[in-house]
């Protein structure tokens, strides 16, 4: 099962999916793929802060700023113990977010230097896809948190532009392979896929 979680900034999704990973996984396995790369002091407290929402709640974190295929093979490595398998208890992964992912593949060194015209955007889009494929074959339960940032209006640069083109594009394939797609606004969640409808 795939659930895409998505709101603004302070929103509170990234409470909300952890509850949901907490309550899906059970006494299964339970990871963190952690993607923000910290640049700064607002970074570096931003990650204590999820640090310290996740502690205590069994996480195994995987940091993992870009590559999703590295972060499959890690959940895949770990093998459920038979009891729990036979009790239908596997791995529950949180993506936390996709937002940092998109942003740390599009800003690499590789692709910083490459023109972001769509034929690149599409391909980056395809790599992302498949590291998020890859990622829930590895387990039982895939949560991804991504950010709300399509409706201000605003026109920004090109570079930012071809961000958001990117993120959105990523955010409806994910949209469209979930079971669940959720909105959390003023940290009320609001279902706008349920079960697969």
């Amino acid at each position: 099962m795939i659930a895409l979680v998505i709101g603004g900034s302070g929103s509170g999704k990234s409470a909300y999916a952890e509850q949901m990973a907490v309550k899906a996984a059970g006494n299964g396995s339970l990871y963190y793929v952690a993607t923000m790369q910290v640049y700064d002091e607002e970074g570096k407290k931003k990650v204590e802060r999820h640090q310290k929402m996740r502690a205590g709640k069994g996480f195994l974190t995987i940091e993992q700023p870009r590559r999703l295929k590295e972060a499959a093979k890690k959940v895949a490595t770990e093998r459920v113990p038979a009891g729990k398998a036979a009790a239908g208890v596997g791995k529950t992964v949180l993506l936390e977010c996709m937002s940092n992912l998109v942003a740390n593949e599009m800003f690499s060194e590789e692709n910083l230097s490459a023109v972001m015209d769509k034929e690149k955007i599409r391909q980056l889009s395809g790599e992302i896809i498949n590291g998020v494929t890859a990622l829930h074959d590895s387990c039982d339960i895939l949560i991804i948190v991504t950010n709300q940032i399509f409706e201000d209006g605003i026109r920004y640069d090109a570079s930012t532009m071809d961000y958001i083109r990117l993120l959105g594009d990523v955010n409806r394939q994910i949209a469209e392979r979930a079971e669940q797609v959720v909105e959390v606004v003023a940290g009320i969640p609001i279902f706008i896929k349920k079960d697969g409808i």
